[in-house]
């Protein structure tokens, strides 16, 4: 949730592509030591040994710790959602819609993009330090989608019927973010799916 802003663009080529999985490794290895040793405790040098790059190549794409912390490059959807979500019908309702996005876009996750989210998830809950570099992205997120949600009904973000409904569908999704952190094994998809059904079920009563 915390990075679904759509920037558009084009498709990178070879040479971002490359960036970019340098950048993900190093996020990478620089998460799983947070975990094993404490984020406090963990150094930009064993960042770098670990992701097998040099200090200076971890500064070239992180100016320092504190954004290793801030999730909202890591794994990315903002992209795939803002189009699922255009994609959808003109008549279903926000709920039917933001629901069949979502599911859409997590459906279609390889299986390294959903390891690595679901890890993303796990560790912002369990590394305080995490969770705290990444508050302001999931506010930053939930403007995005009722950016989206704004656009789909011609109305404006603030708008009650807008913004509550994005509140509602972003809580449902952060319950059930906790909710599945205690349970490691957890479909989160399906689970995601089924407390927005019901949403959705209770909006059509």
């Amino acid at each position: 949730m915390s990075d679904m802003s759509d920037r558009g663009g084009r498709a990178p080529g070879l040479r971002e592509r490359k960036k970019a999985r340098t950048r993900a490794e190093i996020q990478r290895q620089a998460l799983r030591l947070f975990r094993e040793r404490g984020y406090a405790t963990t150094t930009v040098e064993q960042i770098a040994e670990a992701a097998e790059v040099a200090p200076s190549t971890v500064f070239r794409y992180f100016p320092n710790k504190e954004a290793l912390a801030d999730l909202t490059e890591y794994y990315p959807l903002r992209a795939e959602l803002a189009e699922a979500f255009r994609a959808q019908p003109a008549e279903l309702d926000l709920v039917a819609a933001l629901r069949r996005a979502i599911r859409a876009v997590l459906d279609g996750q390889s299986p390294e993009h959903r390891a690595a989210r679901r890890e993303r998830e796990l560790l912002m809950l369990t590394v305080p330090e995490l969770w705290v570099a990444n508050l302001d992205s999931i506010g930053r997120a939930m403007d995005a989608i009722a950016e989206l949600a704004a656009d789909r009904v011609g109305g404006h973000p603030e708008d009650p019927a807008v913004r509550n409904v994005v509140r509602t569908v972003c809580g449902v999704a952060l319950a059930v973010w906790f909710d599945t952190a205690r349970n490691p094994d957890a479909d989160v998809v399906a689970e995601l799916d089924e407390a927005l059904s019901f949403l959705e079920a209770a909006q059509q009563r």
